[in-house]
């Protein structure tokens, strides 16, 4: 059943026209993406499990292409469109950071480490390069694995710094796990690039660990 066969009322898109996109529910907005059921199952329902199987709006546009793959009814088009809406959030909010001071709102530094990282199945280790105001001037994913002091290279962390002229930094990384706890090894790495970095000038601002769903500062934790 597509969304066109649903009565006037019930349809999304009609729905979101009259009343705002506020006024629909998470399967609602995903169903106007996806704006087809399969065979016995209406779009709304497809939704509505897809949703749930991947705990959220959020853990599906950040599902692994195999895992999207798996799933009846969701075809290479429809994954397509399911990414293009992530990578469009992605730069959506990367441009707001781009236009303001980005450690004003602390806030908007989880949130967009979180879309960048929060859900990724494996552990990243990434830098936020920032200028002299504190303005974003890119996000970089430089390491993967088990983080630990011999897994992150400083050299490369201050080499990158120095190409992008940054005058500070923001350390992240993620915990598949989802525990955002901060691990000794967390915290050597922390005070080992922070010191690597100050050799040239640049500060480390902070480091975020980040899992589905939460976020931790150690600077606000006194970790720094």
């Amino acid at each position: 059943m597509s969304l066109k066969d649903l009565p006037q009322e019930a349809r999304p898109r009609e729905k979101l026209l009259a009343r705002g996109p506020g006024a629909l529910s998470d399967a609602e907005l995903l169903a106007l993406l996806l704006r087809t059921g399969t065979a016995g199952k209406s779009v709304l329902h497809l939704a509505q499990e897809l949703s749930d199987q991947f705990g959220g709006i959020a853990g599906l546009l950040n599902a692994p292409s195999n895992d999207l793959r798996a799933i009846k009814g969701l075809g290479p088009a429809k994954q397509a469109e399911l990414q293009a809406v992530l990578e469009l959030a992605r730069r959506a909010l990367a441009q707001t950071l781009r236009e303001r001071a980005a450690l004003d709102s602390p806030q908007a530094v989880k949130d967009y480490l979180q879309l960048q990282i929060g859900r990724r199945s494996h552990e990243v280790f990434a830098v936020v390069f920032l200028d002299a105001q504190h303005k974003l001037i890119a996000l970089e994913e430089m390491f993967r694995g088990t983080l630990s002091q011999t897994s992150v290279y400083p050299r490369e962390v201050v080499v990158r710094a120095l190409h992008h002229h940054a005058s500070a930094v923001v350390l992240a990384h993620n915990h598949p796990s989802g525990s955002v706890q901060a691990s000794r090894a967390d915290e050597m790495l922390t005070q080992t690039l922070k010191a690597a970095l100050a050799l040239v000038d640049v500060r480390v601002l902070d480091h975020v660990i980040v899992s589905p769903g939460q976020s931790l500062s150690m600077a606000e934790q006194g970790l720094l």
